[in-house]
């Protein structure tokens, strides 16, 4: 099969298509012929191994030799002990672990895969896995007259936080870079902010919380930018960022009547089906800005990680 491989962190040059065996499905695993994989900007941090987090498990070098973790397709074979799946059936799923959906065929755990919706294309049903479950958990608290900020609200995860927050009758300010702008504003942000030309932690009303997609101010900024009893959570940052806001940013946080936290993200089916059941619905809606081939996930990952996507990018290896 072909799959897009790397064996060492840098930008997309060192990536490349190659010929590899096809995995097989251990115990408790599926093979996935992968129809679509959407890319996260967990992707970007896996292919430069930073912020450090990003090489966990591969110091030196990546611990996966493929990456795409979102990936969606049918069910090529299973391995023993596996119940829910059989060879034929469409599923989804966050791969996290494993990775490996830059690829025409991906191994994943049968935990971490759900039946695909029949009114989702396989593109559209790659978009949710992880940036939906993001969106559900961050967005937790937005109601009828509170006010809610999403910062880097123009990618994949914040155009489904948008919408939620809105859907729950939050004030929302989206934050991301100026060519954004109007694409918030079409999912329904009520404010916008260029980060490039504005710092939101200053000159504005308070916020009751804040989803912060890409966090790097300092934790007393985030702190100002909260009103008392507000609630801050990361969930992606420079590693110096997030640490600093769990050693300082929760005790700060306490002095002021203000929460400050890291977001630990809860994955797996049970935590981002509720927003395909938004999807289906017509609640809210998919964004694909792009569709790429194999051959150009270099050029879709630049695409993610340098900021210029609206919504999610997809990645159709067939």
């Amino acid at each position: 099969m072909k799959a897009v491989v790397y064996e060492r962190y840098g930008d997309p040059g060192v990536l490349r298509v190659e010929d590899v065996s096809t995995p097989s499905p251990a115990a408790g695993q599926v093979l996935v012929k992968v129809a679509a994989t959407s890319i996260n900007l967990s992707d970007w941090e896996g292919l430069h191994g930073s912020p450090f987090y990003a090489r966990i498990g591969g110091l030196r070098a990546p611990r996966r030799p493929t990456l795409g973790s979102d990936i969606a397709g049918w069910v090529e074979a299973v391995g023993t002990g596996v119940t829910r799946f059989q060879p034929g059936d469409e599923v989804y799923g966050d791969n996290l672990f494993l990775k490996g959906g830059f690829a025409q065929y991906a191994v994943a755990p049968e935990s971490a895969l759900a039946v695909k919706p029949a009114e989702l294309t396989f593109a559209e049903a790659s978009t949710i896995p992880q940036a939906g479950a993001i969106a559900v958990q961050g967005t937790v608290g937005a109601a009828e007259g509170r006010r809610v900020l999403i910062n880097g609200a123009g990618g994949g995860t914040g155009s489904f936080a948008i919408q939620l927050a809105k859907r729950l009758g939050a004030h929302v300010t989206g934050v991301d870079n100026g060519r954004k702008l109007e694409f918030m504003r079409s999912l329904g942000a009520d404010a916008v902010i260029d980060y490039r030309r504005d710092d939101f932690t200053r000159g504005h009303d308070p916020y009751d919380l804040i989803l912060d997609l890409v966090a790097h101010r300092s934790v007393f900024a985030y702190r100002r930018a909260l009103a008392p009893r507000g609630r801050y959570r990361c969930v992606g940052g420079s590693a110096r960022t997030l640490l600093r806001v769990l050693t300082i940013g929760v005790p700060a946080g306490r002095i002021t009547r203000r929460r400050l936290g890291v977001l630990a993200v809860r994955e797996g089916p049970s935590h981002f089906e509720p927003m395909t059941r938004l999807c289906v619905a017509g609640d809210v809606n998919i964004h694909i800005d792009r569709t790429f081939e194999l051959h150009q996930v270099p050029e879709a990952l630049a695409h993610v990680g340098e900021g210029r996507a609206l919504g999610k990018v997809v990645v159709t290896p067939h």
